[in-house]
């Protein structure tokens, strides 16, 4: 259902508010360069600092931008279940395609807890879920004994592998099968995670640069595997690039410095230091971003 090159897209701010025109520029942009669906309110969404009112606006115009042509799929997850539920129904509301859904954070549930979470809002939400398993982010590995007897919830159709273990990786699609489509959460592990017989990826780096991304999983799929693979290699500095600071730090000076947005974030997020912001317009000029 969900595959190929999908952005987790940022939100741009102005003047510390929603910039609801520069969000619908880059959505414009995404679906002119090939990018195949649109995250909203994901970890580069900077969905944290978003109040409910804002979380919801932002899905609704990203869906309204959109107009049926991709399908959107907006980050709902939480680390309270009930929470999850109230904005996944929200979301179903407004007319998204689909949910992205965080292993709840801080908590640290056991992999029980993780599978009655999931669970529960497959029940309680009649809408195409992704799972998101960011151990980095959320303190918690969700493992894929566990994913296994998740996959055959009917409404789970999906993974964001968030890892970077493909060792992990491969057991999951050993163990799921055609049940669910894995889809890789970090972009340098896009390439090997093609060949284990994952199905594309939800980006970071695709927000800079949609047409490249897009480009390597469309030929991989049509078998050109050197093409698919240079390209990979490519935009490997660029990925690296993308994490010189905290996520969604780079890639939203990298669309400033491109300007596409402007450069502003919510707090506890803020400005790169001038020489990490130094290496990245390094990266930029060398990619022929600027």
């Amino acid at each position: 259902m969900f595959k190929g090159s999908i952005v987790a897209v940022v939100t741009p701010f102005n003047n510390g508010k929603f910039d609801e025109k520069a969000l619908g520029d880059l959505i414009e942009w995404h679906i002119a360069e090939g990018t195949d669906a649109v995250v909203p309110c994901g970890t580069t969404g900077e969905s944290a600092t978003l109040e409910y009112d804002e979380h919801y606006r932002v899905i609704e115009h990203t869906i309204k931008v959109v107009n049926g042509r991709i399908p959107v799929i907006a980050g709902t997850g939480a680390n309270s279940t009930d929470e999850t539920i109230m904005i996944t129904q929200k979301a179903k509301k407004l007319g998204a395609d689909g949910a992205l859904l965080v292993a709840p954070y801080y908590n640290k549930p056991t992999q029980e807890g993780l599978f009655r979470h999931y669970e529960k809002v497959a029940k309680e939400v009649d809408i195409p879920i992704v799972l998101y398993n960011v151990p980095g982010r959320t303190a918690v590995n969700m493992m894929p004994e566990t994913v296994a007897r998740l996959a055959v919830i009917e409404n789970i159709v999906a993974i964001k592998e968030a890892t970077g273990n493909m060792s992990q990786v491969s057991d999951v699609i050993r163990l799921c099968g055609d049940r669910i489509t894995v889809l890789s959460g970090d972009d340098f592990t896009t390439f090997t995670l093609l060949a284990l017989g994952g199905k594309g990826v939800i980006s970071v780096v695709a927000n800079i640069a949609p047409r490249d991304v897009s480009d390597m999983i469309k030929l991989w799929n049509n078998n050109k595997l050197k093409e698919s693979r240079d390209i990979h290699f490519r935009l490997e500095p660029l990925n690296k690039a993308m994490f010189i600071e905290t996520n969604p730090i780079p890639v939203k000076t990298a669309l400033s410095m491109m300007g596409k947005i402007r450069e502003e974030f919510r707090l506890p997020l803020c400005e790169m230091s001038g020489p990490n912001k130094e290496k990245l317009k390094k990266e930029l000029n060398a990619y022929g971003l600027l």
